[in-house]
């Protein structure tokens, strides 16, 4: 697995030069919110909807360097990550999250030694009834994301490359 201190060895758009046959480039325009601009590492994922329940469940496990794919389904009406629970993602050894929602907290998130990638923040908090999927393939921005196959990011964007043994 990759070390949550390590920055990723290419950028992501030589990563897309070098595998432009292989290599899935998501189509969202992402802002960056985290301390680490560039973070790379093996997916895990959450689907949920305005309800962070799972995703703080899952940042409270051992990261090993995953980075965290949250599909929120877009919405921006309530923050799926703040400050507590990337505090936790940094605790825990994750190399990043990318949340195809919400975040909040943005100025403390800025100073955490981790990636984070969202559509835009919210002061909102999530509803915590529990709903959602943990480690299933999710898609959008034209990418399924599958748990094990390995995310890469910077400021140029979001590429994903299958699980290589």
């Amino acid at each position: 697995m990759n070390n949550p201190a390590q920055k990723p060895a290419k950028s992501v758009a030589d990563l897309c030069d070098d595998h432009e046959d292989e290599v899935e480039v998501c189509l969202v325009q992402f802002r960056d919110y985290g301390g680490r601009k560039a973070f790379s590492g093996p997916i895990r994922t959450v689907r949920c909807r305005e309800d962070n329940s799972l995703v703080k469940a899952t940042l409270a496990e051992p990261g090993e360097g995953c980075v965290l794919v949250v599909d929120g389904g877009g919405s921006l009406a309530m923050a799926l990550v703040g400050d507590m629970l990337a505090a936790g993602g940094v605790k825990n050894g994750w190399a990043g999250i990318v949340v195809y929602g919400a975040v909040r907290d943005t100025p403390i998130l800025e100073t955490l030694d981790i990636g984070i990638k969202a559509l835009g923040s919210v002061p909102i908090r999530s509803v915590k009834r529990g709903d959602g999927v943990v480690d299933t393939p999710v898609a959008f921005g034209g990418v399924v994301f599958l748990p094990g196959d390995v995310l890469h990011a910077d400021p140029d964007g979001v590429v994903v490359l299958a699980f290589e043994d």
